[in-house]
């Protein structure tokens, strides 16, 4: 449950997984968590000033939450693995291998945008998941000013329909 201090929306996230590695049960508190400040994010500010709805705010961080377990966004640092080793000569190997939970967020992550439609998924992927702002959006996308808002309320709708979210 988020709560408000000093202007600022506060809610504590689980860093890690939230299921007991040896008996795969859910744990009742996450070994490590952090406190986020959700006011930081486009969507938290738009729900900071009752632009969208609670339902809207949840299905939109909830695709956020799947683009980020997919590790869908581009790299920024220097990966420092072990570059990869062929089988033969000259060549490298494989693409790297990802995990279940990688693969299952990605497949919910496409079929969320696929729900939302061409016209809409543009703006969810701008505002919701690379964090632009909406007249970062609204410039990049070629809109007049204040239509982001719009259409990213009908994007997140339906997106909630989608989930489920009422």
């Amino acid at each position: 449950m988020a709560k408000s201090v000093n202007g600022r929306l506060l809610i504590e996230r689980a860093l890690d997984d939230e299921r007991d590695v040896k008996t795969n049960a859910r744990r009742s508190r996450p070994a490590r968590s952090v406190t986020v400040n959700l006011v930081k994010s486009p969507l938290g500010w738009l729900l900071s000033r009752n632009s969208i709805t609670q339902a809207q705010y949840d299905a939109g961080e909830r695709l956020r939450a799947d683009w980020e377990r997919a590790q869908l966004s581009p790299r920024v640092t220097m990966s420092w693995d072990a570059a990869p080793m062929g089988s033969r000569r000259g060549g490298s190997a494989e693409a790297r291998d990802l995990s279940g939970t990688q693969i299952d967020a990605k497949r919910r992550f496409h079929a969320a945008i696929d729900a939302a439609g061409p016209g809409l998924s543009d703006i969810l992927w701008r505002v919701v998941c690379a964090g632009e702002g909406m007249r970062d959006a609204e410039t990049a996308l070629g809109w007049p000013a204040r239509a982001g808002k719009l259409v990213l309320g009908l994007a997140l709708d339906r997106l909630a329909t989608y989930y489920r979210i009422t």
